[in-house]
C-alpha cells in the first residue's frame, strides 16, 4: 500500500481508474473558489455523513472534531491520473524501487529493528527481507508517510465519488479509528489518497490488520516502529503467506522449454519445472515442496522468474507484478542475496499508452478480457496477449511489443 502508488490499494476496477470529464470541470470549477469548504454541495455532502457515521458508533463529538477546518482539496485529483507500476518500462519502475542507497538504510534499519523482525517471523512466520521490502518501498522505513490530513484528502475524493462508495466507506472507517482513540485527527496523516503511517494502510486495513506489536496499549503504525512492523506481518499472514517459503526467485529456461500461457497462470510444484529442465539463475537448489508459476514481465529476453503464492500475499498490497518484484528484490538485496543474473531489454521499442489502448480494444474486439481500455500494461492485458500469442502459435510471454500490436491488428 504504498505512498509512491496509492491507487493500487483500491479494489474498484483494480485500480484502473478514468477521471471522467464532468469530474474534472467541478473540480475546476471548486480550486476555483476562494472557501471551497463553504461550497453548500460539500457542506451537505459531510452533514449527510453524520447517519452513517453515527451507524458505525462515531460520536458527534468526534464527528465535529474530525471535520473542524476541513476544506476540500482539488489537488487530490491530481494524483489519480497516473500510476507508474503501469505506465513505465519495468526496469525503469524497479530503479526508482531498489537502489543503493535505500538499500543501505534497509540494512541499517533491519539491524535497530532486529527484535521486532524476529518476532514478527516467529508470530506470523514472516520473512524479515519482505517486511523491510514492503517498509522501504512504502515509506522509506517510515522516513516519509505523507503529509496529507487523512479525514480532508479522503472527503475530497468521496466528495466526489471517486471509486464509488469505496472511499466513502474508508472515509468512515477513519471516523472510527478516532472514535477508538488510536489516533488524534491532526494527527491522522498520510498521503494523498488516505493511506496512513509508516504502513501507507487505508482505515479500513488499519481496523482489519494493525497490532499494538509492542504492548504500548494503542495501535500506532505512525510512530512506533514495532507496531508498523507487527501489522505489515498480520497483514501478509492474513493474505495467504506461507512460512518458510521464498516470494520466488530469478531461473533460467533451458533452450527447447515448451512454454506454455498455463505456466503463467496455474501453479505446479517446484518438481515440476525442474523436471522441464528450468533452473534458479544463482545456481540454488529448488525448494523441496511447494508451488508455483512463471512470471515474465519483459519477454522471454529478460527476467523470469518463479513465484509462490507468497508473491499473491505481496502482491495483494498493490495488484501489481511491479511492485511485488520491487519488494521481493529490494527485501533479497538488504537480505544480501544475489541480484538479478539477467540484464532487462532496456533497448526493446515499448509501447507507449494510445498504443496500449489500441492492442487493447483489437483484442477486446476478439473477444480477449482485457479489462479497461486504460492504456496500461498489466496483468489482465498480459493474461490476454498470452491467449493471443497461443492460438497463433506463439511463444505465449505476454510481452505486448510492436511486433505483437501489428500481427492483433491484422487479425482484426
Amino acid at each position: 500500500m504504498s505512498a509512491g502508488s496509492v491507487i493500487r490499494k483500491y479494489p474498484f476496477g483494480r485500480f484502473a481508474i478514468m477521471v471522467l470529464a464532468s469530474v474534472a470541470m467541478l473540480i475546476t470549477a471548486l480550486a476555483e473558489a476562494s472557501d471551497s469548504r463553504a461550497d453548500p454541495e460539500f457542506v451537505k455532502f459531510i452533514e449527510d455523513l453524520w447517519p452513517l457515521a453515527a451507524a458505525r458508533g462515531v460520536s458527534r463529538k468526534t464527528f465535529d472534531a474530525a471535520f473542524k477546518d476541513v476544506t476540500f482539496d482539488p489537488t487530490v485529483v491530481a494524483h489519480t491520473k497516473s500510476q507508474p507500476e503501469f505506465v513505465i518500462p519495468i526496469w525503469q519502475y524497479l530503479a526508482t524501487a531498489v537502489y543503493q542507497s535505500r538499500i543501505v538504510r534497509g540494512r541499517a534499519k533491519s539491524e535497530s529493528e532486529h527484535r521486532w523482525l524476529v518476532k514478527a517471523r516467529i508470530e506470523y512466520g514472516i520473512d524479515e527481507s519482505v517486511i523491510m521490502g514492503i517498509w522501504g518501498m512504502e515509506t522509506e522505513y517510515g522516513a516519509f508517510e505523507g503529509s496529507d490530513n487523512v479525514v480532508r484528502a479522503l472527503a475530497s475524493l468521496a466528495f466526489i465519488h471517486y471509486g464509488g462508495d469505496y472511499i466513502r466507506d474508508e472515509l468512515l472507517s477513519a471516523l472510527s479509528i478516532l472514535e477508538k482513540g488510536d489516533i488524534n485527527p491532526r494527527a491522522m496523516v498520510g498521503s494523498w489518497a488516505g493511506a496512513m503511517g509508516q504502513t501507507q494502510f487505508m482505515p479500513s486495513s488499519f481496523r482489519d490488520y494493525a497490532v499494538d506489536f509492542d504492548g504500548g496499549g494503542r495501535r500506532d503504525i505512525w510512530n512506533n516502529a514495532a507496531d508498523a512492523i507487527g501489522s505489515m506481518a498480520n497483514y501478509l499472514a492474513k493474505h495467504g503467506w506461507k512460512r518458510d517459503l521464498p516470494w520466488g526467485f530469478e531461473v533460467r529456461l533451458p533452450s527447447d522449454f515448451k512454454l506454455s500461457a498455463r505456466d503463467s497462470t496455474v501453479p505446479a510444484e517446484f518438481a515440476s519445472f525442474a523436471k522441464r529442465g528450468v533452473e534458479r539463475a544463482d545456481g540454488g537448489a529448488m525448494p523441496n515442496s511447494g508451488e508455483v508459476r512463471l512470471l515474465i514481465t519483459a519477454g522471454l529476453k529478460g527476467p523470469i522468474f518463479l513465484v509462490t503464492g507468497n508473491f499473491k500475499a505481496i502482491r495483494s498490497y498493490n495488484e501489481s507484478d511491479s511492485y511485488a518484484l520491487g519488494v521481493g528484490l529490494l527485501g533479497d538485496a538488504i537480505a544480501g542475496r544475489p541480484g538479478l543474473r539477467t540484464a532487462w531489454p532496456i533497448h526493446d521499442r515499448q509501447l507507449a499508452p494510445e498504443q496500449i489502448r489500441e492492442l487493447q480494444a483489437h483484442l477486446k474486439k476478439m473477444g480477449y478480457d482485457v479489462g479497461e481500455i486504460d492504456g496500461r500494461a498489466g496483468e489482465i492485458l498480459r493474461s490476454a496477449v498470452r491467449q493471443f500469442q497461443e492460438k497463433r502459435g506463439l511463444a505465449p510471454d505476454g510481452y505486448p511489443t510492436l511486433a505483437l500490436l501489428k500481427d492483433v491488428e491484422s487479425q482484426n
